[in-house]
């Protein structure tokens, strides 16, 4: 693809003209703090409940966007207020961040996922990035010594594990993936590079562990000594939008950090095996969960397109193009736009619907809700946008 100059311009469009206004608008609570993430089409809120996730990555994207090239007067303000709101109300007497506060910020699910603290994490380290502020740098550190501590527990729920004895334990690609993008985000924010060590053993898992060249697949779950467990849906779980969005995490860490050929040759092979395998060949679009031996998914929703796995997907793609400088990585970049934008943009209302069919079609014509926030599809916009402006 030579002429990359028109996909740019749509990608900043739809950045600055639909996604960020449709939450500029709808997303802020400014009567109790925090935000509204349950957003219906037109963006009329249809439950206050804050997920606490959706509002830290809230944080993170409006601290980005000051941040960077599209930045405009009010991001860092909404940034900076959600912060409040969250830090003042989000922790329980542990540290630990809720899954969810209630619209006044009275807690109503406990801290049962990690994932909480790893977005407090990124959200308050960009903040910091953005003003030096002391606040922000503690609550990033907190959070992410928090996360760091949880995952390397065995047991990151705590309390809250409603797991028995009975229940095999797994490694998650999850927890490792998001431990290579933290540390280089907090170590780029925080300056430094303390977080260094964690970011090279989450990439070492990922690539020599969870990646099974023999059947070029990542395994979503891996059994404690590193072994597959093909005897359970658990065990054979693929996951090709997280796969997508780890290996970009990890060709973004290992060029900021001066390259490392072998190892970017082996995640644009991942990437391309990826892609190939993830590929829905009757319908086109990516799969959300797959099995490694084809066998029937525990989760109905397997077959369902997401945006957030096309956004990780085209962000992955350009990424390998421009480690590889491979034209296979372009046409693959080309095949997942013109699918994805087909299909996901709401020309009506602005945003982007979240959930489709296998054919392609709306399920939902929900913009926000309890996974769905201002988050992987700003990102997608930006970077891509940032990656095209590079060939």
């Amino acid at each position: 693809m030579s002429n990359w100059q028109p996909v740019i311009e749509r990608y900043e469009r739809e950045l600055t003209q639909s996604v960020i206004p449709f939450w500029e608008k709808h997303c802020v609570d400014r009567e109790c703090g925090g935000y509204f993430t349950c957003l219906d089409r037109d963006g009329s809120v249809y439950d206050p409940a804050k997920y606490m996730w959706m509002q830290w990555r809230i944080v993170y994207v409006f601290a980005e966007l000051h941040l960077s090239r599209f930045s405009r007067s009010g991001y860092l303000e909404i940034a900076e207020k959600g912060f409040d709101f969250l830090y003042r109300n989000g922790r329980d007497p542990n540290g630990w961040y809720y899954f969810a506060l209630n619209r006044k910020g009275e807690p109503s699910m406990a801290p049962y996922s990690v994932f909480s603290d790893c977005f407090a994490a990124m959200g308050a380290a960009v903040l910091y990035k953005a003003t030096r502020e002391p606040v922000y740098r503690q609550a990033a550190e907190e959070a992410m010594n928090s996360y760091i501590t949880r995952i390397e527990s065995g047991n990151p729920a705590g309390q809250w594990n409603k797991s028995l004895p009975g229940k095999q334990s797994y490694l998650s690609l999850g927890h490792y993936m998001m431990l290579a993008n933290l540390g280089l985000i907090l170590d780029d924010a925080l300056g430094g590079d303390r977080y260094s060590a964690e970011l090279d053993r989450a990439v070492d898992l990922v690539l020599n562990k969870f990646w099974q060249p023999d059947r070029k697949l990542v395994f979503e779950n891996i059994l404690p000594d590193g072994s597959l467990d093909l005897e359970s849906c658990q065990g054979r779980m693929l996951n090709p939008g997280h796969v997508l969005e780890a290996m970009w995490f990890l060709l973004n860490a290992l060029a900021r950090r001066g390259g490392d050929p072998d190892k970017e040759r082996q995640i644009c092979e991942i990437i391309s095996s990826t892609l190939e395998f993830g590929w829905d060949r009757s319908h086109g679009g990516i799969f959300y969960f797959m099995d490694a031996l084809g066998k029937p998914h525990i989760e109905l929703q397997h077959d369902m397109k997401l945006w957030w796995v096309h956004n990780e997907a085209l962000i992955a793609c350009l990424y390998a193009y421009r480690s590889s400088g491979d034209e296979h990585f372009a046409e693959w970049f080309h095949k997942v736009d013109e699918w994805t934008w087909k299909r996901f943009p709401d020309p009506e209302y602005g945003e982007w619907f979240a959930y489709l069919n296998r054919q392609g079609e709306p399920t939902h014509m929900l913009k926000g809700g309890k996974w769905k926030t201002f988050f992987h599809l700003p990102r997608c916009l930006m970077v891509c946008s940032d990656l095209m402006r590079q060939f």
